[in-house]
């Protein structure tokens, strides 16, 4: 079973449509980018299978749990990072923790809290409030927050963003563990080498709709032999969509 389905989803607002007939999946322990020029339709598509936004049409399913049908269960087993941490300004970083242990029934959570606060490197500032943290600190309590229950499906929206280079290396790092351990992670990010390093599989969007998804050399091969991967993205980017290279099947 897969451990993400997403299968036709589409969304309007109204005469625009943000996202058409987007169809993918991605196995536990698969590490899959989402990439795209602005507009393309990425964080749509995350929000949409966080159960932020809902589709006009099409399903999501996570761990087996269809999201418009389950959608406590679905959101159970997923995680969210999105592109501007959202915290409490008003509750510490280690209360951070222990509140989403709680919502999430973590058996352990006071004990995992704590563990993560000291291996996002957070442990000088677990009594501090969160709204007085720099945006790289938030961004590593945001990172905490999702790993706390062991998700099944991980989505980060330019997880990287504000972090130095230790914190980026060490961030790296931990999202490839969570997919060793059996998370299907979900990347979207303008940062190809970070694509291109850490993903086995890339998803490209334009104009709302899916154009590839398949091994990542085979993206690059599609545009040119020996193009690096920012070099097929721009040609895929500016190139006549009837020029671009299909699904993989």
């Amino acid at each position: 079973m897969q451990a993400l389905v997403v299968d036709g989803f589409g969304k309007r607002y109204g005469p625009l449509r943000a996202a058409s007939a987007i169809g993918f999946h991605i196995a536990a322990g698969e590490v899959v980018g989402l990439c795209g020029p602005n507009g393309a339709g990425k964080t749509t598509t995350l929000r949409a299978i966080a159960g932020i936004v809902r589709p006009s049409e099409g399903r999501i399913v996570v761990d087996g749990h269809d999201m418009a049908r389950a959608p406590l269960e679905a959101k159970r087993r997923l995680a969210f990072v999105p592109d501007e941490p959202a915290v409490f300004d008003h509750l510490t970083v280690l209360e951070h923790l222990l509140l989403t242990a709680r919502l999430y029934e973590v058996q352990d959570g006071p004990a995992r809290a704590r563990a993560l606060v000291e291996e996002v490197e957070l442990g000088p500032k677990r009594d501090e409030l969160a709204g007085a943290l720099s945006r790289g600190m938030k961004q590593k309590l945001m990172l905490a927050c999702a790993l706390i229950h062991s998700p099944r499906v991980l989505l980060l929206d330019e997880p990287l963003t504000g972090l130095d280079p230790l914190a980026i290396r060490k961030t790296k790092d931990r999202v490839v563990r969570a997919a060793a351990e059996g998370a299907a992670v979900l990347i979207s990010s303008h940062l190809l080498s970070l694509v291109e390093e850490m993903c086995t599989r890339a998803l490209f969007l334009r104009g709302g709709a899916l154009l590839f998804d398949g091994r990542i050399a085979d993206f690059k091969a599609a545009h040119g032999a020996s193009l690096s991967l920012e070099e097929a993205f721009v040609r895929a980017a500016t190139a006549p969509l009837a020029d671009a290279p299909p699904p993989a099947p």
